[in-house]
């Protein structure tokens, strides 16, 4: 195991991180996440809203430009309002990050999230590890063979996420898709809703990532590997340590920030992805 502290890495700029490909898509192998920029702390309904007051779209976009200049190019975050204008924005003032999308439970129906997706400069889309879960556990997976097909018609890789290694299992044996998003927690059952219930108790069993672990390598495509710090409950090092240890040649990790609590969050996090990396 690594024991360098932290602190010792922030002393210059790392180098960027390496790239693979999901489908005909780029990416850093070490991706941006969108939660906190939308209020998804998955700690407690207060830092959820201590997020949603920190990211003003100023501020965004600074964590934005910050990720760029590190050699992060990819930014996954929901097909929200919010996030597709600060990125038209961000775009236009010269921006060039991409937007792996994400579906939002809140539109009334699959289709026309993807399509909101793609008319607003999604470079990949994907449906919400929520929906996915709710789908598999309710036989409704019918709508997502054709929300793929839109996806590729379009030109665009396309992707599913889930908290529920079987999920993966089936969409590996069933559907066109160019990457997985892999979730090492399950927090709430998404059995009866697929959107997050703000304030509902949640519950980070490492029995649930070791699960999720044991899939990935069956999978036949790229797995982006998601809240491996546990939503801010795992040590940065351990984590980025485990996951590195799982971390197949093509697949990324995805991590959130909050630069309120560091404002260098990001520079180290880089910095310890690459340790570990170099430590395999």
């Amino acid at each position: 195991m690594i024991t360098e502290p932290i602190e010792q890495f922030t002393a210059q700029k790392p180098a960027p991180p390496p790239i693979v490909q999901l489908g005909s898509l780029p990416v850093s192998r070490l991706i941006l996440g969108g939660n906190p920029m939308s209020g998804f702390s998955h700690q407690n309904q207060a830092r959820d809203r201590e997020m949603v007051e920190y990211f003003t779209v100023t501020r965004i976009k600074d964590l934005l430009r910050q990720a760029e200049d590190l050699g992060i190019n990819t930014l996954i975050s929901r097909v929200d309002r919010h996030i597709m204008r600060m990125l038209l924005e961000y775009w236009s003032e010269g921006g060039k990050i991409k937007w792996m999308a994400q579906t939002a439970f809140e539109f009334p129906n699959l289709s026309g999230c993807v399509a909101q997706a793609i008319s607003n400069g999604a470079s990949a889309v994907y449906i919400h590890g929520g929906q996915m879960d709710y789908f598999y556990s309710n036989n409704k997976l019918d709508v997502v063979g054709p929300a793929i097909e839109q996806i590729h018609a379009a030109g665009l890789p396309a992707g599913v996420a889930a908290h529920i290694p079987k999920v993966h299992q089936w969409a590996n044996d069933n559907l066109p898709i160019d990457f997985h998003m892999c979730s090492y927690y399950n927090p709430t059952p998404r059995d009866r809703q697929a959107g997050h219930v703000a304030g509902a108790e949640e519950t980070f069993d490492d029995a649930d990532r070791d699960a999720m672990l044991a899939v990935i390598p069956e999978l036949k495509k790229p797995a982006i590997h998601y809240k491996i710090f546990a939503a801010g409950r795992k040590d940065p090092l351990e984590a980025f340590e485990l996951s590195a240890r799982h971390l197949r040649p093509g697949d990324a990790m995805c991590i959130g920030v909050f630069p309120k609590d560091k404002q260098d969050m990001l520079v180290e996090d880089l910095q310890l992805f690459h340790k570990v990396l170099a430590g395999r």
